[in-house]
């Protein structure tokens, strides 16, 4: 892909767009800026492909593209903020385990797993966002329609519960 290889960017669309649709469709409910996201997602991969060294520095495509999809993200609620009223309330917590929440379980096995599951969902949302997708505490409190000390008094709370579990 980083040679121009559309054939290889097609690969890569069809294998990680299904995802990406589902993992962003769990942080906003707005199909339009979903698909906006996605579409400025994969363009900025097309445009930096040949600047992508993950597998040098032991990163991976996926985190890479999750990374720049979760920016484009914020990107677009900052926008819709500037622009008009803020979003409409998220959407209500499903009652049963997102697959998203089940392959989180899957990788993070054992105690961690664990003490994960155990976590009240608004705190481990926060910890996801931080730690998981790598978001900034601002970026996380407006992924999250959340002020920023809110962000960080649930993070607090989610390590300190994180380290309970885990002595």
């Amino acid at each position: 892909m980083s040679r121009g290889d559309l054939a290889a960017f097609e690969e890569l669309y069809r294998r990680t767009s299904p995802w990406l649709a589902t993992r962003l469709r769990r942080r906003c409910a707005d199909e339009q800026i979903v698909a906006e996201v996605m579409q400025e997602t994969y363009l900025a991969v097309w445009r930096a492909a040949a600047g992508f060294v993950g597998t040098a520095t032991g990163g991976t495509a996926v985190g890479w593209l999750w990374t720049i999809a979760a920016r484009r993200l914020v990107d677009a609620f900052r926008r819709r903020a500037h622009h008009a009223a803020p979003p409409s309330a998220a959407a209500p917590a499903p009652t049963a385990p997102a697959a998203e929440e089940e392959a989180l379980s899957a990788s993070v096995g054992g105690d961690i797993g664990d003490a994960l599951s155990a976590l009240a969902p608004e705190l481990r949302e926060v910890l996801r966002a931080l730690v998981l997708d790598g978001l900034t505490v601002r970026e996380t409190a407006v992924l999250l329609g959340l002020p920023e000390g809110t962000v960080k008094t649930r993070a607090r709370r989610a390590r300190i519960a994180m380290r309970r579990a885990l002595a």
